[in-house]
């Protein structure tokens, strides 16, 4: 993968969303991958409206949505055992690594993974 290539984790996503300036600067130009976990969790928010879901359907368009693989059900199962993490945030950060890619995110919980490339979203 190259340096133009990046993981949104669902914070990320909600911040991009909601117009953060600052990260939709740093995504320009970035191709931009997101768990399919991700996408349940943004389609799947109770405050979605029909506006809502147009500006999520038009931003899944945009971007590249990465199922669960053998691969990245491998790498959930063995982080799950290491760092006992959130089964749907163990998913995120295996599905990074299987791509190699940083990933943006707003949870600190992520820093305890080793060979994760983080970038915290507040040192954008």
């Amino acid at each position: 993968m190259s340096g133009d290539e990046v993981f949104l984790d669902t914070n990320a996503c909600i911040y991009f969303l909601n117009g953060d300036e600052i990260l939709a600067d740093f995504l320009q130009g970035q191709r931009i991958y997101i768990s399919i976990i991700t996408e349940i969790e943004l389609f799947a928010f109770h405050g979605n409206n029909d506006a809502s879901i147009e500006i999520l359907n038009d931003f899944i368009d945009s971007i590249t949505v990465l199922d669960i693989d053998k691969e990245i059900k491998i790498l959930t199962i063995q982080l799950r055992k290491t760092y006992k993490l959130k089964i749907p945030d163990t998913i995120i950060a295996a599905s990074a690594l299987a791509l190699s890619l940083p990933i943006i995110t707003a949870d600190k919980g992520f820093k305890k993974i080793a060979g994760l490339d983080l970038i915290l979203h507040n040192t954008i």
